[in-house]
């Protein structure tokens, strides 16, 4: 039976180019007003349903009816002969193991793998670290391929430029500050003028959105080249750094920064900066504390391209000794309770298991230091041609992912989020 179905006439304004919430967009989304005298409808004649449908035909021409029909009575088209693969010549006739589980079966194609994938990672979990100078050319870093002591007036915007042109929007900054400014206690640490108070506002006016993360170590402005101040028989001061630690972190917060980094390794110096940012009223200045930072020897590129190698000694009685695995549980309940809001396992790959180890023993986001050391070994493995660089790359930040690390402090930041969006890293 037919059907009936009312138009409005053709001079009834339709509204065009608007969704539905009156928005712009893609296409266009057409509404009757329902003001106004009521208009007399144009009736039209509509075809049944059945009639409808017998017009629609099949590539063969058929009808739906028929084919159907053909259903109903049986008559399918012949199915393609099973046709199992041959195994190779040789291959020993046995009787099927008899298994239930076969975890085989999710990973037999590229769609299956894809949809069961348990760890992700995204441009969004790279923080990309920059070298920064006070020179106006970039300088190459020798033991560091692919990353430049950037000048911070130009070198640096064109960086961040690039990265945030793949989705990297967060960043840490690393200063080489001149030796004539360098002194024991490091008081070019706090300098409100310095490089990096200078840079972080260079930055945050250029590019406002974007998340500045600082690092908070006196290692940079120390003439002895240690996280601390050094007294005259060797030992580092612990309480005398914490203080000029908090100036740091404040100076930083005052130029704008977003995080900042305490990597020294004192006792206390988290809640002491905690205290001295929110006394200056810096109440929304995030602390990410290096928890578990290990006296590494995988750092040997990042003190060439700061030269701050220590004039004397190493850094075992701050930093934590590789052979330990509890002690990071001390130093995560102590920066917790501190008031930290991200905790930083460095270095990164040789580490998982302190990863995972803070992942289960803390809500807090965790982060985690891919160092110089790992970069430079997979650049320069890459450049002998001993291993695929992009493969093994995009490898160790989804194992770092996958051990628990939220987001990842990375030279290859940059490189990597060039990949994650479909294009050639150059």
């Amino acid at each position: 039976m037919a059907s009936a179905v009312s138009f409005p006439p053709a001079n009834v304004q339709m509204l065009q180019g608007r969704s539905c919430h009156g928005h712009a967009a893609f296409g266009s989304c057409s509404a009757v007003p329902r003001t106004g005298p009521r208009v007399r409808s144009t009736a039209v004649r509509v075809s049944s349903e059945q009639e409808a449908a017998a017009a629609v035909r099949a590539p063969s021409g058929r009808s739906i009816e028929e084919c159907e029909a053909d259903a109903v009575a049986g008559r399918f088209p012949a199915p393609p002969p099973l046709v199992r693969p041959k195994a190779p010549e040789g291959t020993p006739q046995i009787r099927p193991l008899d298994i239930e589980k076969r975890p085989r079966r999710n990973r037999k194609s590229p769609a299956l793998r894809a949809a069961f994938q348990e760890t992700t990672i995204s441009p969004a979990n790279l923080v990309l670290p920059l070298f920064i100078h006070e020179g106006e050319e970039d300088a190459p870093i020798g033991a560091m391929p692919g990353c430049f002591r950037l000048g911070w007036r130009h070198g640096l915007l064109d960086e961040v430029y690039k990265a945030r042109d793949v989705g990297v929007n967060s960043f840490v900054l690393f200063p080489k500050i001149p030796d004539a400014l360098k002194s024991q206690s490091g008081d070019e640490a706090y300098n409100d003028n310095g490089l990096v108070p200078r840079t972080i506002r260079l930055l945050k006016d250029k590019f406002p959105d974007i998340v500045v993360y600082t690092d908070v170590a006196l290692d940079p402005y120390s003439s002895d080249g240690h996280d601390g101040i050094v007294r005259e028989d060797g030992v580092i001061m612990n309480d005398e750094t914490v203080y000029q630690l908090c100036k740091q972190a404040v100076s930083q917060a005052r130029a704008g920064a977003d995080v900042v980094s305490p990597s020294d390794m004192m006792d206390g110096r988290v809640g002491a900066i905690r205290a001295a940012l929110d006394a200056e009223g810096f109440h929304d200045v995030s602390i990410m504390s290096y928890t578990a930072k290990y006296a590494s020897s995988f750092y040997g590129p990042f003190r060439e391209a700061l030269d701050s190698n220590p004039r004397f000694g190493d850094k075992k009685t701050y930093q934590m000794n590789p052979a330990n695995y509890r002690e990071a549980l001390l130093e995560t309940a102590a920066d917790e309770a501190e008031g930290a809001d991200i905790l930083l396992v460095k270095p990164g790959l040789p580490y998982l298991d302190i990863i995972r180890l803070l992942r289960d023993n803390s809500a807090l986001p965790i982060a985690a230091y891919q160092v110089s050391g790992e970069y430079s070994m997979i650049k320069a493995a890459g450049a002998l041609k001993m291993i695929d660089e992009e493969k093994v790359m995009m490898e160790s930040l989804m194992c770092l992912r996958r051990a628990g690390a939220d987001i990842i402090l990375t030279y290859f930041a940059r490189q990597a989020a060039t990949v994650l969006c479909g294009m050639r890293s150059k």
